[in-house]
């Protein structure tokens, strides 16, 4: 190719660059504009409006994954760099799950158990329940 092309299709590739930031600009201005537009209403300003307001936001919570703790450990004697783990995640009443990855030498394998009031439906491994455990204390 000679200079004379190589240089117009710089300059168009330019041209290009910035046609693209000036519109991307333009639409994250107006995106922000209907963002600001369309702000969540105001909180009250009595006392029982914000009391209704928290406990408003106290019922949406009630269901929140809240306590989590992770257990890593080596599930082969042979095995280094505990990369197995279990993972619990309860919500304020010890309702919840406790997700657990065992990591062996050609795969890992994943499970979910159920939890019900800080105990599982089904048996527990050890590791299991100290995830559970330290869900608890937190």
């Amino acid at each position: 190719m000679s200079n004379s092309v190589l240089t117009t299709l710089v300059v168009v590739l330019a041209v290009l660059t910035v046609v693209s930031l000036v519109l991307s600009v333009l639409s994250y201005r107006a995106l922000r504009s209907r963002r600001r537009g369309s702000a969540a209403s105001p909180l009250p300003t009595d006392v029982q409006g914000l009391r209704d307001e928290v406990e408003r936001l106290r019922s949406e919570a009630e269901g929140a994954l809240r306590h989590l703790a992770v257990v890593r450990y080596d599930a082969f004697g042979d095995m280094g760099g505990r990369l197995s783990w279990s993972m619990a995640l309860v919500d304020e009443t010890g309702n919840g799950m406790v997700l657990t990855s065992i990591h062996g030498r050609s795969d890992a394998r994943t499970y979910a158990k159920d939890i019900v009031a800080w105990a599982g439906t089904t048996t527990l491994s050890p590791e299991e329940e100290e995830a559970v455990g330290q869900a608890k204390a937190r």
